[in-house]
């Protein structure tokens, strides 16, 4: 095979596509791409088997044909030329890239060996937002656990609602939902958010075709596609943890909360929980560490319920603040023994549930 790109455009779609390739494969074929060129379209795929990343390009096209380069290099190779066309041909076990000059000459691997792996197809599937659909995977994304050990909870469920499509994810200590307008037609399904993560930096666009089958997910764009493999596992019952009610409510500026909580990081560490002392006029911030000393400070706030005392990780309360989308956000609580909800003050449509820190 033999073609001729501009150098981004063909750095762009060998980057996109490696990112599906995994760094500890124990197949060596699994650390290259394939690169196939038909009818004037170069498609470049990278796996681990579990994600699959397939991105294409338009391109002078001057003998068609396919290879595996090595993922880690080649992007990066093609990247380091000079600015321009860039010239990229197989033949005889060997990959020749070069450009206004130098020259790369890369083993290839044999084309034979590349895995027939599901790339999936989006054909069918529900049109949605597609820079909706990534902002709010990142909003519940924070509540995914990375613990391997429990793979149910290292993913986002997909679910159907009458109007709107729903997030879920949780590690245990942190439960996130988000709400997001789109047309039935999603199975309920859980997919690892590992890939979930890469969608914005690999097909992320205005418009995306999401596609849910019994053993994989798939999100397709006018950048390309990416094919997740689905965990086979019930998720917990979440709807059980959401009262219908919170007798206690909290209205607070978002800046001002999450500027607070981040100066009380500074003192407290993962095990050592933030006070917030809730009252009528606002709430009182307080971290104590033995070995180091405290910081306590008072925001003004609107609050209507019974005095209390409820304590939340550090980390845990920041990420939930942060990922709000408002100015103003409502902390709703019960008891200092029972989960607050954190939510906008204008829009439900994402909520952040956490678990408190018993004192």
């Amino acid at each position: 095979m033999r073609i001729r790109a501009e150098r981004d455009d063909l750095a762009d779609v060998l980057t996109r596509a490696g990112r599906a390739v995994g760094s500890r494969s124990a197949l060596p074929i699994l650390q290259g791409l394939l690169c196939e060129v038909a009818g004037g379209t170069l498609t470049v795929t990278g796996t681990d088997t579990e994600i699959t990343i397939q991105t294409a390009l338009q391109v002078e096209v001057l003998e068609e044909g396919s290879t595996v380069v090595p993922a880690k290099l080649v992007g990066e190779a093609v990247r380091k030329l000079p600015a321009g066309a860039v010239s990229f041909a197989a033949a005889d076990g060997e990959v020749e890239i070069t450009g206004s000059g130098p020259r790369f000459n890369l083993r290839e691997f044999d084309v034979n060996d590349y895995p027939d792996v599901n790339r999936g197809s989006v054909a069918g599937g529900v049109e949605m937002d597609g820079e909706l659909l990534i902002a709010a995977l990142s909003q519940v994304g924070i509540a995914a656990s990375t613990d391997d050990g429990r793979p149910t909870l290292t993913g986002v469920l997909f679910e159907t609602e009458s109007d709107h499509l729903r997030l879920v994810a949780t590690d245990s200590y942190r439960l996130a939902v988000r709400d997001v307008p789109a047309a039935a037609g999603v199975a309920t399904t859980l997919i690892p958010y590992r890939a979930l993560r890469e969608l914005g930096r690999t097909i992320g666009a205005e418009k995306m075709a999401v596609a849910i089958g019994e053993r994989e997910g798939t999100f397709g764009s006018d950048r390309g596609q990416m094919t997740a493999r689905v965990i086979e596992s019930s998720f917990p019952d979440y709807r059980r943890l959401l009262p219908d009610d919170y007798p206690n409510k909290l209205l607070i500026n978002r800046e001002a909360l999450l500027d607070a909580v981040g100066r009380a990081s500074l003192v407290a560490e993962d095990h050592i929980p933030v006070r917030l002392s809730l009252g009528a006029g606002g709430v009182e911030l307080s971290v104590t560490r033995q070995d180091v000393g405290g910081e306590t400070e008072y925001i003004e706030a609107s609050y209507d319920g019974e005095d209390m005392v409820i304590a939340f990780n550090t980390r845990y309360l920041t990420d939930g603040v942060a990922a709000m989308q408002s100015e103003n956000l409502v902390l709703q609580t019960i008891n200092p023994l029972k989960p607050g909800l954190l939510t906008a003050d204008d829009d439900d449509a994402f909520r952040y549930l956490l678990m408190p820190v018993r004192l």
